[in-house]
């Protein structure tokens, strides 16, 4: 007879375990589903780790699901924000959003309308070529797409060049999450400081 093994820890099934369990315990059950929800999840530890999460309308008004009630955030005031694991939690709005700390270092390009019918624009094109390993989604509207990394900028700036339209900000700013990630971007942030002294 065939000796079934737990998923998770690889321990023999015994007589007392049911003919379809799949692992030997609680314990084992509870780390199985919890590391397949991290390596479901894309977005990078070094922002879910961080309790400067918020939830958003359908018009992107940042909200906050700190305490009983939900009521408008705010991108400079840290009691309006909560843990990642809470605003994945709640129901309130249509989304989730991060909020960017000047403490953190981490910074947030955002390449608006670089994507056409599901293509990315040639200027965007350039801009994706030249980065390093990092974590890239599709915005909320599918036409956008928001760089995460880290470095430091100081203030928000808007950059028009032509076609060109990007916004880059590492603080006091929040930005919508939909953990989609864009043509199989890594679950990590790289250093984004030489990208955006290039586009500045």
């Amino acid at each position: 007879m065939k000796t079934k093994r737990c998923e998770q820890c690889r321990g023999q099934l015994g007589a007392r375990h049911a003919h379809n369990a799949r692992f030997c315990s609680g314990r084992c059950r509870t780390a199985a589903h919890r590391a397949a929800r991290q390596q479901a999840d894309p977005v990078p530890s070094a922002m879910t780790r961080r309790r400067q999460w918020v939830r958003h309308t359908d018009r992107k008004m940042p909200l906050s699901v700190v305490g009983p009630k939900t009521g408008p955030a705010s991108s400079v005031d840290p009691e309006t924000w909560a843990s990642y694991s809470a605003a994945c939690r709640a129901r309130a709005g249509v989304g989730l959003g991060f909020v960017l700390s000047e403490s953190d270092r981490l910074v947030c390009i955002d390449l608006d309308h670089a994507l056409l019918d599901g293509e990315l624009r040639p200027w965007a094109r350039r801009i994706i070529d030249g980065l390093p390993s990092t974590y890239i989604e599709i915005s909320p509207s599918g036409t956008g797409l928001h760089v995460w990394g880290f470095g430091t900028l100081g203030r928000g700036r808007r950059i028009r060049r032509g076609e060109t339209a990007i916004e880059i900000y590492d603080r006091s700013r929040y930005v919508t999450v939909t953990r989609v990630p864009f043509e199989g971007a890594p679950s990590r942030l790289a250093d984004l400081s030489q990208v955006i002294a290039e586009l500045l």
